[in-house]
């Protein structure tokens, strides 16, 4: 099993006729996603490989059955975009595009609160069921089917964990980057609370960075709702106060938001937190074992 998307997914790209669109639209269908459809306005009628283009998501929809929607338009088109995929009334959107003004997020924020399209990202890497569907940017070569929930703020991140994971024998039940801008459509809280109703994931691996306080309400959220064992990385033990470190996410004012506070609060509610990504794997192998 899976959360997010799986088998049943029938995938339409806004955007698929663009240069990135196209390139990872089709890399997802050469890995067995079931790409349906893709928006671009104005070109509807034509395709791209074979896969149907249309002018307007309530079209696609309506011809094709599309329940996931990825993303993939410029910055000033990508709220817009959002929010129209939401009123064709898709289940997921999962926006790649990155530099999306914070204001326009906040209205796309507000609007999705209402009702029932769940947002992944923006600015983050997508979502991969290992063996089922892969919706975005990430490398599945790097992750196999297992029990390991892995979820992050950080695209590149989350290959290197997954990588040394793997090392260690671990698949994977589902990976989601949320993405690392200040607003985002999915909390940790949010995707973590998915992998605990998830008969099939029996570890959850969390992937945070500096700045913000989300790490410190999930440390919350995982003592009085999570059952199952997670562990934690904190990107930016060495990140220097008032920096933004890749992310515009990523900033730590005073002492507030650092990777060290954020480690004692996850630590202080019985998450154990990897100094470094081998070190997670570790810790994930430590606790698999206990657990069996």
């Amino acid at each position: 099993m899976s959360i997010l998307i799986g088998s049943e997914t029938k995938l339409v790209v806004c955007g698929l006729t663009g240069r990135e669109g196209s390139f990872h639209g089709l890399s997802n269908r050469r890995y067995g996603t079931d790409l349906v459809a893709g928006v671009t306005p104005g070109k509807g009628g034509g395709d791209v490989d074979g896969v149907p283009i249309f002018d307007t998501v309530h079209e696609a929809v309506a011809e094709t059955g599309a329940n996931t929607s990825m993303v993939f338009v410029p910055a000033r088109f990508a709220a817009d975009s959002i929010l129209e995929v939401a009123d064709a009334g898709v289940e997921l959107v999962v926006c790649i595009t990155e530099g999306i003004p914070a204001h326009d997020m906040m209205r796309v924020y507000t609007h999705l609160r209402r009702g029932r399209t769940r947002l992944v990202g923006p600015n983050c890497p997508g979502v991969l069921s290992p063996g089922q569907a892969n919706v975005g940017i990430i490398p599945a070569h790097f992750f196999s089917q297992g029990g390991v929930g892995l979820v992050s703020r950080s695209g590149t991140l989350t290959y290197q964990i997954g990588n040394e994971l793997a090392g260690r024998g671990f698949g994977n039940s589902t990976i989601v980057g949320i993405g690392g801008d200040p607003i985002v459509g999915s909390s940790f809280i949010d995707v973590i609370a998915l992998f605990e109703d998830d008969p099939d994931t029996k570890l959850i691996v969390m992937c945070g960075e500096i700045g913000g306080d989300e790490e410190e309400r999930t440390a919350d959220y995982v003592a009085e709702h999570v059952s199952k064992p997670v562990v934690a990385y904190i990107a930016g033990f060495t990140a220097p106060p008032g920096k933004t470190m890749g992310h515009a996410g990523a900033i730590v004012s005073g002492s507030s938001g650092t990777a060290q506070a954020k480690a004692e609060a996850l630590e202080a509610q019985g998450v154990r937190v990897g100094r470094t990504p081998s070190e997670v794997a570790e810790v994930a192998a430590e606790l698999s074992g206990a657990a069996a």
